[in-house]
């Protein structure tokens, strides 16, 4: 279901994804509503799942995770047990920071977030391409971010 959202319910989400630590009162001010409203706004895209959570939004780089990778990858077979023998697998893998089971000639596209290309190296000879039912991988080295964007509503 998708859900019908006015000018003020986008500006709340708008500043939520800029700061999700924000008072109700700080919020009620930029939105230009009283805290009460909006709190009770807030209530609501919380109850009917517009609003999944709150979480802080890590810099991968300052951990040493700065360099990605995106990997897509296609399977021998594209049965149930090998779709799920493979997703099973990549959610026990912390280097895989996304994984999205695709259309077209390839079955999955992961980003990969690493140290360096070494690490890189390290983990498509050692664990990627041992996982059972992997036929082929293509990757490519993204060289910078143009855009990030948390949601679009």
């Amino acid at each position: 279901m998708t859900e019908s959202l006015d000018n003020i319910d986008r500006k709340i989400l708008i500043e939520l994804q800029r700061n999700g630590r924000l008072s109700h009162q700080e919020l009620s001010e930029r939105v230009g509503l009283s805290a009460t409203p909006c709190a009770r706004r807030i209530r609501k895209l919380e109850q009917t799942g517009v609003i999944k959570g709150y979480a802080a939004i890590v810099d991968e780089a300052r951990l040493g995770y700065g360099f990605s990778v995106f990997v897509s990858v296609r399977l021998d077979h594209q049965t149930d047990d090998r779709l799920l023998n493979f997703e099973d697998e990549i959610l026990q893998l912390p280097e895989v920071a996304d994984c999205w089971l695709m259309t077209g000639n390839r079955d999955y596209l992961l980003r990969i977030a690493l140290t360096d290309l070494t690490e890189f190296e390290r983990f498509l000879t050692g664990t990627l391409t041992k996982i059972p039912g992997v036929a082929s991988i293509e990757s490519s080295i993204p060289i910078r971010r143009v855009k990030e964007q948390m949601a679009r509503f």
